[in-house]
């Protein structure tokens, strides 16, 4: 039996109906079809399907789409505004914090809130933040210097997308 949820998710209204057993995760990619939230581990271990909820970094396997009725999501494709990368993004890019790429969403997402929850973050702080959050292929060293450099972007202010929604 389906339920009925209300939700924002990346700024946009979003009313549904989901099967009470059905994952965030699941909702956001099978019925919104926003694919850059990865399904990693199925048991919040990796992080790859690291989500905003209110402005907070949340592992979207393992919570339901009902608990977020009422609430505002912001994944991946939400960062971008005006076609333009969020600095947090761009400074993956021009770090090659990446490299198959499948971690990056969620290491981007939740190295966004700790950015906004402590803007001055060290490089310990980094690599302890990001502790949720696996990468199979790297060794971190190029993952912490594009949080570091999506920091310092987010902390000038480059613009509205420099700014971390608090929805």
């Amino acid at each position: 039996m389906a339920i009925s949820i209300r939700l924002t998710v990346n700024g946009k209204p979003v009313d549904a109906q989901v099967e009470p057993h059905t994952l965030l995760v699941q909702f956001l990619r099978e019925q919104l079809r926003l694919t850059g939230t990865h399904v990693g581990c199925d048991t919040a271990q990796c992080g790859a399907c690291t989500v905003h909820l209110d402005g907070r970094a949340v592992k979207s396997c393992n919570l339901l789409a009902a608990q977020a009725d009422g609430m505002a999501v912001t994944t991946i494709e939400g960062l971008s505004a005006d076609g333009e990368l969020h600095p947090m993004q761009q400074a993956f890019r021009n770090c090659h914090g990446l490299q198959c790429g499948f971690c990056t969403p969620g290491m981007v997402m939740a190295a966004t809130t700790l950015v906004q929850d402590k803007p001055d973050a060290d490089a310990d702080a980094i690599r302890t933040h990001l502790e949720g959050n696996l990468c199979r292929c790297t060794g971190y060293h190029n993952i912490v210097r594009a949080v570091q450099e999506g920091q310092a972007a987010m902390r000038a202010g480059s613009g509205a997308a420099g700014m971390v929604s608090a929805e």
